[in-house]
């Protein structure tokens, strides 16, 4: 209508005949209403393709992920010599095999959360929960994984009661990725150091590492999926490149907000805010 109403006056201005006015705005706005039209349409099927490959991706992960389960509790049995014995270098062959099929497995299980997560409904189940007992929870969780990598955690986090409200499943998948991600570019014997604290009405959590880091060149993908860092692939090549995503999608629907200080070969800490669930 602006386009219409603007042809007009500028017709009106500068052509002498009325008639000729009417047919340049007419004209105008039957190519406007085909670009549209076009532009409209070019989205709608975009959106269905992004829709499809959501699907396949959910469909596809999920019917991998039984019979790779299958293959791992197979690898399993044969490698605890329960149907023979097993010789040392087909032990070995067993050990890689299991290797592959762990990280097969982990990255089914991050496309299936990130299907989940492009579909509605994924975030409705919030409730009031405590961040600090689901970290305390996850660290156990990890303690074999510390004290193989000879990594330290220490947990600062205050005395009063301090809850969140958001998706206790979710947060804690973002918690674990983030700790996960803080032993794999740890130094050797190197100290991890996390901290909660209520700030007006968000509770922040940091994780800091005095790892690898992230160069300042990649720092702007760093939350893309399937994204990994030049330096983090030569330190560890195991990982998705989803786990970022993932972390940064569930904080932000959560209404929290995620971030992160890094300097190459000297440490990373990420951090992310959730609102409190009322204040103590």
């Amino acid at each position: 209508m602006g386009t219409s109403i603007g042809t007009f006056l500028i017709g009106n201005r500068y052509v002498d005949d009325p008639i000729m006015v009417v047919f340049i705005v007419l004209l105008s706005a039957a190519i406007l209403f085909i670009m549209a039209f076009f532009i409209t349409n070019g989205f709608e099927k975009l959106a269905e393709a992004n829709r499809m490959k959501t699907e396949f991706v959910g469909i596809v992960s999920h019917q991998l992920r039984a019979p790779l389960s299958n293959l791992k509790w197979s690898i399993e049995l044969l490698m605890s010599g329960r149907l023979g014995k097993i010789e040392e270098k087909q032990k070995e062959y067993f050990q890689i095999l299991e290797e592959n099929s762990s990280r097969m497995h982990e990255l089914i299980s991050d496309l299936l959360v990130v299907s989940r997560m492009e579909t509605t409904g994924f975030f409705s189940h919030k409730a009031s929960f405590s961040l600090i007992k689901l970290v305390k929870e996850t660290i156990k969780e990890f303690d074999i994984f510390t004290k193989s990598s000879n990594i330290k955690i220490d947990f600062d986090y205050p005395s009063k009661k301090i809850d969140t409200l958001a998706d206790s499943p979710h947060i804690k998948l973002v918690v674990e990725n983030l700790i996960d991600n803080a032993i794999r570019y740890a130094k050797k014997g190197g100290n991890i150091q996390i901290k909660a604290q209520a700030r007006k009405d968000k509770i922040y959590l940091e994780i800091k590492d005095d790892g690898v880091g992230i160069p300042k060149n990649d720092q702007r993908y760093i939350f893309q999926k399937f994204f990994r860092a030049q330096n983090a692939l030569k330190h560890q090549t195991q990982g998705s490149g989803l786990g970022l995503y993932i972390a940064k999608t569930m904080i932000e629907k959560s209404n929290g907000k995620i971030g992160f200080n890094s300097k190459e070969n000297e440490g990373s800490t990420f951090w992310f805010t959730l609102p409190l669930a009322h204040k103590s």
